[in-house]
């Protein structure tokens, strides 16, 4: 049983009254919004500590209503809808979404999808921290700096990150992360690190488009390189 409180954000009563009812009975504690706009006034008093978005609302939409939420908190939001298409999974992802479940699913399938959304990713042993003029990390007390400056991750782009750098130097499958970061029942969701794996470039790299640290092994998966000392020259 869990005690964390779920915002469920659907235009329709009926889906509602279900997903109140369901988990409910699982110990989550719901509220409810009707549009983007009430899932928005309800969040910044509330603070759940995930959020179901419906994608299809009138007034502001689910997407809209992620962008918005995203850039006031990394608190886990899966996206809700009937559309099924690679992209429109890409766009949910980027719109600041942590998981994407179709209309209509079962309900083990949510609660599993509930439980790896709100698990915070960790490893076995403590990593030491990344340490570089160009970047600090920091994975204990969960710091990132850029150039000095701090820079804000999502429990997933840091789990994410995380599981890289514990394996620094090996490429890791696209299977290993997805069920080290999101749970044993992912695998096959590629899109899901293509569009992770981007935000994290954005956010450490110097330049997203000829990645240093973030590597694509092809056909496999990722590798983390450690940052090398600029400054530092070859001994003779």
């Amino acid at each position: 049983m869990s005690s964390a409180n779920i915002l469920v954000v659907d235009d329709e009563p009926q889906i509602r009254r279900v997903m109140r009812t369901t988990l409910s009975s699982q110990g989550y504690t719901i509220m409810e919004a009707r549009s983007g706009e009430e899932a928005l006034e309800l969040f910044g008093s509330e603070r759940p500590d995930l959020v179901l978005l419906d994608v299809n609302m009138p007034g502001m939409g689910g997407l809209a209503a992620c962008r918005e939420i995203r850039e006031r908190s990394d608190v886990p939001i899966i996206i809700l809808t009937v559309r099924n298409t690679e992209k429109d999974k890409v766009q949910a992802l980027d719109a600041g979404a942590d998981d994407y479940v179709v209309k209509p699913f079962g309900i083990q399938e949510l609660l599993a999808r509930i439980r790896a959304a709100l698990r915070r990713t960790s490893v076995a042993e403590p990593l030491a921290p990344v340490d570089s003029p160009e970047l600090h990390i920091d994975f204990e007390s969960r710091k990132v700096l850029v150039q000095g400056q701090p820079v804000r991750l999502t429990p997933k782009e840091f789990g994410l990150l995380q599981q890289l750098a514990a394996n620094s130097g090996k490429p890791i499958s696209h299977r290993t992360l997805l069920q080290a970061v999101w749970g044993p029942d992912y695998g096959e969701e590629t899109e899901y690190l293509r569009v992770f794996i981007n935000q994290l470039r954005k956010k450490i790299e110097p330049d997203p488009r000829h990645p240093r640290y973030i590597c694509t092994e092809p056909w496999v998966g990722y590798r983390f390189e450690l940052p090398r000392p600029s400054s530092a020259k070859t001994r003779r």
